[in-house]
């Protein structure tokens, strides 16, 4: 309930805003001074009202002082924020905050300024900062598990954890330190002696840096918005400058090479593969693709959500990255044939799962018709780039994408319907990532008009 404390012509209206981290209580005031001329009894009545109204807004988040510490203020934003943000969003801020808290935690919000901001960027590049060291198991899990007789999901229940999380850990893929550690906690042995960090000393890329004050200035945004604060410091401190790193990409005779390759490879990882490289999809757009999504007969593809994954939430359903991203491409031949073989080839394993079978009406499933973890694509991607280095440069599995995007554009193809085919909200959007592309094309084009209009020209001078 709010308390109310009269001073000479004010009234000072305070309400409690629970505790801190600490467990000092938060206190919530606001003054309130009456207009001129009104008598006593109109006084009293305003002051209740101004104090009821005051407790509800305090009651909804909407009210908070510059006196609470940015960790507290932070922690009522992810609140207000989780039905607001995407999953994947969610998930990455929060793993932001460790270090966000270590070095500005403390501070009141108030008292945050650019100095102390530009030294918190600073302090994240440099090595040795990272929190979130990734670790691989040095122990072959696959034959460990069969020589001891220990199944996947046996191993799911000792330690604690779903088996969509141990999977790619079986694959070579790395994994956190907690995944780690109830990994080894569920296989009784020491983490140290089958797990090693990776990349510990390495620093935080320029862009991870500034995706740490991009969520610094949506919370004190929102602190200016509930009253907290006057002004965002952020808006006064320069972000740090990102790097401009091409994207890798293969050009026309490595993509050729590449599918050659594939020959050789599984139905299902090859038609992945190759349908990624013809259409440029993103990897969630890929393995969200539905049978009722692609259409035989007009040769079309319809990309309309993602699947991801989550160490909390498992392999889920989600919208695609933007509205534009909502879209129905053209297929080519190639593809529709890929996609005519590839659903024969599954309906045979259907049959042969029997009631082991889930069906989930999706492309790209595990054995039993499950959703594929994501990562299992993008690890068996990697030992397949790497058992062909010879003839295949070290590139990931949105390298596709890019290949994709770039060939379209070498061809001729124009950036709108490069921008429509990738789910780009515009063209401005494709010149960046592509300018490479752009000015190669510009140089070709150069070049054929000098060889239209040399021989013409000679021919006017003989």
């Amino acid at each position: 309930m709010a308390a109310i404390q009269k001073r000479k012509n004010t009234y000072l209206i305070s309400v409690s805003g629970g505790y801190d981290t600490n467990g000092r209580q938060i206190r919530h005031t606001m003054t309130y001074k009456p207009e001129p001329n009104m008598t006593a009894k109109q006084i009293e009545k305003e002051v209740q009202r101004q104090a009821v109204l005051f407790e509800e807004q305090c009651a909804k988040g909407l009210v908070m002082n510059g006196k609470v510490k940015l960790a507290d203020f932070a922690e009522e934003w992810f609140k207000h924020k989780k039905n607001e943000l995407r999953p994947k969003t969610y998930a990455r801020y929060k793993t932001m905050m460790p270090r966000i808290n270590a070095a500005l935690g403390h501070m009141r919000i108030d008292r945050i300024q650019p100095q102390h901001l530009l030294s918190f960027y600073e302090n994240l590049a440099e090595g040795g900062i990272r929190q979130d060291t990734k670790y691989k198991c040095t122990l072959d899990l696959k034959k460990y598990l069969k020589k001891n007789k220990l199944s996947r999901a046996e191993l799911s229940r000792r330690a604690g954890i779903a088996p969509s999380s141990i999977a790619p850990v079986i694959q070579g893929g790395n994994c956190t330190l907690a995944t780690a550690q109830k990994i080894a906690k569920g296989l009784n042995m020491p983490m140290q002696d089958i797990f090693t960090p990776v990349d510990i000393s390495k620093p935080l890329s320029s862009k991870t840096v500034l995706h740490h004050h991009r969520l610094l200035s949506s919370i004190f945004n929102t602190a200016v918005e509930w009253g907290a604060l006057l002004s965002n410091p952020c808006d006064r401190t320069k972000p740090p400058r990102v790097e401009k790193k091409e994207p890798k990409y293969l050009d026309e005779i490595q993509a050729a090479t590449l599918l050659d390759l594939l020959e050789n490879e599984d139905t299902e990882y090859r038609t992945m593969i190759r349908l990624l490289l013809f259409t440029g999809l993103r990897r969630g757009e890929l393995l969200g693709l539905e049978w009722s999504d692609v259409n035989f007969e007009n040769s079309t593809l319809q990309v309309c959500r993602s699947s991801l994954y989550l160490p909390d939430k498992g392999i889920f359903e989600d919208e695609t990255k933007n509205e534009t991203s909502n879209r129905i491409i053209k297929l080519s031949q190639s593809a529709i044939a890929d996609l005519r073989a590839y659903k024969v080839w599954q309906t045979e394993l259907r049959l042969k799962m029997g009631d082991r079978w889930v069906n989930t009406n999706r492309l790209f499933t595990t054995a039993e018709g499950q959703p594929l973890h994501p990562d299992r694509l993008t690890s068996w991607f990697s030992k397949f780039v790497k058992a062909h280095s010879d003839v295949l440069p070290p590139i990931s599995i949105h390298s596709l994408r890019h290949t994709n995007a770039t060939l379209q554009i070498a061809g001729g193809v124009p950036l709108t319907t490069v921008a429509k085919r990738l789910g780009h909200a515009d063209t401005v959007t494709t010149s960046k990532i592509y300018a490479h592309a752009i000015k190669s094309a510009d140089e070709a084009a150069a070049e054929t008009l000098e060889n239209l209009l040399t021989p013409s020209k000679n021919r006017n001078t003989g």
